[in-house]
């Protein structure tokens, strides 16, 4: 069965960077729409950046200008790079997408991967 797969968080120092990935464990099977969630413990879970199929993206408030969306769809991978990184980006980020191949779509989560932004 088709899962995605979360990978790039870890523990990075305030105005540090990650780059998280965003993969399909079963290579036949595009992504399309993608859109990137954190929750931290107490918080609502909340939509941090989204790219459409056609590419279109769109950001929080609270992540615009620092973290970028993208798509590589040769190797069905969604990216969100993480640059100038604060206490307050401390989560786990899951992505949800929309999994594609043939005439099969599926809407799926990945597990989470944590990324702590600390001194």
């Amino acid at each position: 069965q088709v899962q995605l797969v979360e990978s790039g968080g870890g523990l990075v120092q305030p105005g540090g960077s990650l780059r998280l990935s965003c993969a399909t464990s079963d290579s036949l099977f595009s992504i399309g729409y993608t859109a990137w969630h954190r929750q931290a413990p107490g918080k609502q879970r909340a939509m941090v950046a989204e790219i459409t199929s056609s590419g279109n993206r769109n950001y929080a408030d609270s992540v615009k200008g620092r973290f970028t969306i993208s798509r590589d769809n040769a190797n069905h991978t969604v990216y969100l790079q993480m640059n100038s990184l604060k206490p307050e980006d401390t989560a786990v980020y899951r992505c949800n997408a929309y999994l594609y191949r043939d005439n099969v779509l599926k809407n799926t989560w990945g597990q989470g991967t944590q990324v702590t932004v600390s001194s």
